[in-house]
């Protein structure tokens, strides 16, 4: 079972928040789709923000997973938020390489996962993580859609 932190105190009426830490394994990916749904169903927030927002997770800990490039052991962090009218979710890794869209040729399997992020996202990004080593790669949705 996941590791779960309880939601921050919310500093507007807007604000909520969620966190939990998963595995770095394949498996995460499920996982962290899974939690996204019933926090985002405990929040109300459903229809096409909902559905693109698990996409945009998805990509963003397939990503992680994939590219992390981090020792055995270390964890993902998952924050899911919502304030002034925005969703945002993140997914934290201990890895301090940054995530680059790139352009994939037609034949290519993958590498068109951030490329769609950006072209989704209303805005996406990575900062260092909060606490720890490594970065947080996020993306946000307006939730007036």
């Amino acid at each position: 079972m996941p590791a779960h932190t309880a939601p921050a105190q919310p500093a507007s009426p807007d604000m909520r928040e969620a966190q939990w830490q998963l595995p770095r394994n394949p498996r995460s990916a499920g996982l962290a789709r899974a939690l996204l749904r019933l926090q985002l169903i405990d929040w109300k927030i459903t229809g096409e923000v909902a559905d693109t927002a698990e996409l945009l997770l998805s990509e963003l800990v397939t990503n992680s997973i994939r590219h992390a490039r981090t020792p055995p052991g270390r964890e993902i962090g998952l924050r899911f938020a919502t304030y002034d009218g925005r969703l945002r979710v993140e997914v934290a890794d201990a890895s301090d390489r940054r995530p680059k869209p790139r352009e994939a040729a037609p034949e290519d399997e993958g590498g068109r996962g951030l490329t769609l992020v950006q072209a989704l996202a209303e805005h996406w990004g990575c900062c260092p993580r909060l606490h720890g080593i490594g970065k947080a790669t996020w993306a946000e949705l307006s939730l007036q859609r």
